[in-house]
């Protein structure tokens, strides 16, 4: 059977090259025509491109993601008639770098020793080690499990929160989300790397976040809709020493208006903690293509219905 391939990405021509390089069987990969919106029956693209579009396709039966996080296709008032397919397995590396890079920098005041040294100022200060401390992780999955086994490596005790409190290899303590607010209080450290569904949105809220440590450093990582922004930023502008990291925003950019900008208790990056990068999703995407022509089950399905 020929499968027609329909690409909406940032970059088509870097995916054009490295799909064409793989030599896939029976797959013709369509030209940036309109006309492709109603004949390809596999679409390789990012999901704030495909979001607007999915309604219009007359044969698609396969969307692989370009993205770990699909929470615009899975919106109630678009279809699911189709499989939908995501990255995953590839961001715990890149988020491991990102959170310690970030995490042994605030530790070892790396921006204290700059800035004496635009001052010629030798003056030693004191540093905590994260030998002992606690690392909360909300989300069990394949990223904070990289994350966590990093964190052994620097002798950190890790706790892990999940859906219904499964046991994942390399947590010191697993929790589910209902037992949230004993675990915040204890943690050193807490990263929000989980999806965005009903059970988790606002999930770090006010009350809850009253409850942070007032020398602790929250990451968000995941989704920006875990967080409530606003509580956020009266928390760190009460607790000077609270600090925050934060990767992903409920809108996105941020708009230039919103308080928390000028806070220097906070780092903003523009989600770029883990992009996905063309040869790994075309990798993923290779393999499967192969399991859709030989009618094995894809890796990495969506359900619709539970958001991730």
């Amino acid at each position: 059977m020929e499968h027609r391939l329909m690409l909406l990405t940032s970059d088509n021509q870097k995916y054009r090259e490295l799909l064409t390089s793989c030599h896939l069987p029976n797959l013709t990969i369509l030209g940036d025509d309109p006309q492709s919106i109603l004949t390809a029956d596999i679409w390789l693209a990012e999901p704030p491109l495909a979001a607007p579009l999915i309604g219009h396709a007359k044969s698609i039966t396969w969307l692989q993601s370009t993205y770990a996080g699909v929470d615009l296709l899975i919106k109630p008032r678009l279809r699911r008639d189709y499989l939908l397919t995501n990255i995953k397995g590839i961001f715990g590396p890149l988020m491991s770098e990102y959170l310690f890079g970030y995490l042994l920098a605030h530790q070892r005041h790396h921006q204290q020793y700059k800035s004496q040294q635009a001052e010629k100022i030798w003056r030693p200060g004191n540093f905590k080690t994260l030998q002992g401390q606690h690392l909360l992780l909300l989300g069990t999955g394949s990223i904070a499990q990289h994350i966590a086994q990093t964190a052994k490596h620097f002798g950190m005790h890790v706790t892990g929160i999940n859906r219904g409190a499964k046991p994942t290899i390399g947590f010191d303590h697993i929790d589910t989300l209902a037992n949230l607010p004993q675990h915040i209080a204890q943690a050193d450290a807490i990263a929000a790397i989980l999806p965005s569904t009903p059970d988790t949105q606002g999930i770090l809220d006010q009350q809850t976040l009253g409850l942070l440590k007032d020398d602790a450093i929250l990451f968000n990582l995941g989704r920006g809709d875990v967080l409530d922004l606003d509580a956020l930023h009266k928390e760190l502008s009460k607790r000077k020493q609270l600090q925050a990291i934060l990767d992903v925003f409920n809108q996105e950019p941020l708009p230039q208006e919103h308080p928390i900008w000028s806070l220097n208790n906070v780092i903003i990056t523009p989600h770029i903690a883990a992009p996905s990068l063309p040869e790994q999703v075309v990798e993923i995407f290779a393999n499967n293509y192969h399991k859709l022509i030989n009618n094995e089950p894809l890796n990495n399905q969506v359900n619709f219905e539970r958001g991730y």
